[in-house]
C-alpha cells in the first residue's frame, strides 16, 4: 500500500525564531540545507507517484536538495496565511493578548497582501490537496510526498484523520522532517513523525 510522505522544509530564519512565517519567502539557513541534504537518503531509490511542493521558496529548495527534483508546485500547500501576525512570535502576540492561540483566535487581517485565515479556511485547502493525492494513491503506483509548512500539514495531518482542523495543534512537526500517514485496515493512520533518516 502506498502512503503519504509528509517533508517540513528546513530551517529558515523566522522558523529558528519562532516567527509566524507565512507567505513571506524567506530562504533556508545554512542548517536548513544541511536539514534537506539529511533527507535525501530517505528518498533514494524511491519512485513517488506523485511529488507536491509548497510555491514558496523554502519548500522548493527542501524537494530539491532532498532529491525530488520531479516536484510540481501546488498552490493550496502554502502556509497558513497569518495575517497581520506574520513575522511576530507567538509571546509578542501574548503581550498583548496573554491567552491567544493559532487554532482557536485565528489571526487578524495584515492588509491586501495578507488577509489572514483561520483554521477552517486552512481545512479546506488541505481538503483539497488530500483529495489530489488521494486519486493517485488510489491508483497505487507508489507513494506521494508533500512538501510544505509546519502548520498546514498540521491541520492537513488532523483532516486526513477525519479530525476539525483545530486538531492540527496535536501534532508538532520539525523542521526538516518527514511523517508518514498510511491506512490499518482500511483506516487512516500515523506510521512516522518526525523522522530524519
Amino acid at each position: 500500500m502506498s502512503d503519504l510522505l509528509l517533508v517540513r522544509h528546513g530551517e529558515t530564519a523566522w522558523s529558528a525564531d519562532g516567527r509566524h512565517t507565512g507567505l513571506t519567502d524567506v530562504p533556508l539557513t545554512a542548517r536548513g540545507v544541511e536539514e534537506a541534504i539529511s533527507l535525501a537518503p530517505f528518498f533514494l531509490g524511491r519512485q513517488p507517484a506523485l511529488v507536491l511542493t509548497s510555491p514558496l521558496s523554502r519548500a522548493v529548495a527542501t524537494a530539491q536538495l532532498a532529491g525530488l527534483s520531479d516536484g510540481v508546485p501546488e498552490p493550496d500547500l502554502h502556509e497558513w496565511d497569518y495575517g497581520g501576525y506574520e513575522g511576530i512570535t507567538t509571546a509578542e502576540i501574548r503581550r498583548t493578548r496573554p491567552d491567544w492561540s493559532l487554532w482557536t483566535d485565528g489571526v487578524p487581517a495584515g492588509g491586501v497582501h495578507h488577509p489572514g485565515e483561520d483554521a477552517a479556511q486552512v481545512g479546506v485547502r488541505a481538503d483539497r490537496v488530500l483529495a489530489r493525492a488521494a486519486k493517485a494513491l488510489n491508483e497505487n503506483r507508489g507513494d506521494v510526498v508533500l512538501v510544505a509548512h509546519g502548520h498546514f500539514l498540521r491541520v492537513l495531518t488532523a483532516r486526513y484523520l477525519g479530525l476539525p482542523p483545530t486538531e492540527g495543534r496535536l501534532f508538532l512537526l520539525r523542521t526538516g522532517t518527514v511523517s508518514t500517514l498510511s491506512t490499518e485496515h482500511g483506516l487512516p493512520v500515523i506510521a512516522g513523525w518526525n523522522t530524519r533518516p
